[in-house]
């Protein structure tokens, strides 16, 4: 016989979709139809209009948002990063974490409850689907009876449907509308399998995620409810509950008498919550800040003439009775570095040239001496059309005089996107070099007249000082 240790059990749920026996709990929020609901909902079907639109409007000749891994480009809004744009891609990603920071300071988990597409899919249309086919549309909550089965049917066949249109539309951002048209209509799917298992895979994960998944991916999956730790303050806004005006909670109609607190005990902030938990019970990582308790806990207060807003926007600094401090050390902070970045990130798009210039030296030696006693240095030279129409560009030496290209300036010219790599080598007198070293300044030139220098340094052999040389310190 084995001795069992004792089990101490938990006073309340590990998590809020796990039982005691530790199966799955499955939620049925029910729907609070309040006022944040109402803008949540605008804001949803907005954002869900805009990621099926965006890749079939145009700007400048190409879609919105084009993300072309194969040729490594990525086109925002008219502007198209290159494999070249190493610095303009990082100062963008800095940027978006950086305002991703200062949101969350300042608004909390705004993204979560309204804008993530998790919660906005789920929401309002995988919940809207579920409750339609289960007999509890626009009510939501447990079903009352078992879906029976051909309706079941027709419900997961809506669901892949809605998975398998936004698969193609996840497609369409990084192949374009135009290409993604092309393959459903004018061919079959063996003559592009790599796209073909991409969309099937991804309709294969967004059925796993809004069917059985659903908000165990904000609970268990993201990370982004443990960052709060960190990236909120005392400050930062939340949804909370304000203890102070509703403990103690009981029912009755003589509160004041019977010592009670404004909070009817009523759990409707429970029961809309879509991560199962209990508001009241202060400050969660589960809370994705969707506002459903805040509106069901004000049409129950209206209800029992009482003030609303025993739930509400706040902070945990607010509702111990402190004062906010709107201007704090890391919103200060986070404000300053995203305006200096956006400000570089503004004046390198604006200065930015129609074409990009690069040189590599040749491996191997270095320099070598022609016939005629001239230094002759050899370089890669790396071209690239940035624009969409055809460029001839010419390249000269700008600075100093006594270099000049063999053969005399180069005349490219360069298909739109094209990227091309020339020799380029350069001569020049011996006498020429300081201490082995030149620097050479050559100067390009595209045929609608934009200008850009790129600078080098010429490698040679060491001349004999000069008399003013001789003067100089080793």
């Amino acid at each position: 016989m084995t001795n069992q240790l004792p089990v101490l059990e938990p006073e309340d749920r590990v998590l809020s979709t796990l039982e005691s026996d530790g199966s799955r709990r499955w939620l049925y929020p029910r729907l609070a139809k309040g006022r944040f609901w109402a803008w949540r909902r605008v804001v949803a079907y907005a954002l869900i209009a805009l990621y099926a639109l965006l890749p079939f409007i145009a700007i400048g000749g190409k879609p919105a948002i084009l993300l072309d891994l194969p040729n490594r480009e990525f086109t925002f809004f008219g502007f198209t990063f290159l494999p070249t744009d190493t610095v303009l891609l990082a100062v963008f990603v800095v940027m978006l974490f950086l305002g991703i920071f200062f949101v969350t300071a300042i608004a909390g988990r705004v993204w979560c409850g309204w804008a993530c597409p998790q919660t906005v899919y789920l929401e309002f249309v995988f919940r809207p689907i579920e409750r339609f086919f289960s007999g509890r549309a626009g009510k939501g909550g447990a079903p009352d009876r078992k879906v029976a089965g051909p309706w079941r049917a027709l419900m997961y066949l809506a669901y892949f449907l809605v998975c398998l249109h936004l698969a193609n539309v996840f497609l369409a951002y990084f192949v374009g509308a135009e290409q993604l048209h092309r393959w459903i209509w004018s061919s079959s799917p063996w003559k592009h399998p790599g796209p073909f298992a991409l969309v099937a895979f991804i309709t294969a994960l967004m059925m796993f995620d809004f069917c059985y998944w659903r908000e165990q991916l904000c609970i268990i999956g993201c990370p982004y409810g443990r960052f709060q730790s960190v990236m909120l303050d005392r400050s930062s806004a939340i949804i909370g509950y304000d203890e102070r005006r509703g403990e103690p909670r009981g029912r009755g109609r003589d509160r004041a008498a019977a010592g009670l607190g404004d909070c009817v005990d009523c759990s409707m902030c429970v029961a809309v919550c879509p991560t199962g938990i209990d508001i009241r019970d202060g400050l969660q990582l589960e809370c994705v800040g969707c506002a459903q308790c805040i509106d069901a806990c004000d049409a129950v207060m209206q209800k029992v003439g009482l003030p609303q807003g025993l739930i509400r926007y706040s902070s945990q600094s607010a509702l111990a009775g402190r004062p906010i401090r709107v201007l704090r050390p890391r919103v200060v902070a986070y404000a300053a570095i995203i305006f200096l970045l956006a400000g570089a990130f503004v004046t390198m798009i604006a200065t930015k040239s129609p074409f990009d210039v690069d040189t590599l030296r040749n491996v191997g030696r270095p320099y070598r001496t022609t016939e005629s006693g001239l230094n002759e240095n050899t370089f890669r030279l790396i071209l690239e059309n940035r624009t969409h129409d055809p460029h001839t560009y010419s390249i000269a030496v700008e600075d100093p005089a006594s270099v000049e290209i063999a053969g005399g300036p180069l005349r490219l010219s360069l298909e739109p996107r094209e990227r091309i790599t020339e020799p380029l080598r350069l001569l020049t007198s011996p006498s020429a070099f300081r201490r082995g070293e030149l620097a050479v300044t050559i100067l390009v030139t595209d045929d609608g007249g934009n200008r850009q220098t790129h600078r080098m340094r010429l490698i040679g052999d060491v001349a004999p000082p000069t008399a003013a040389d001789e003067g100089e310190s080793p």
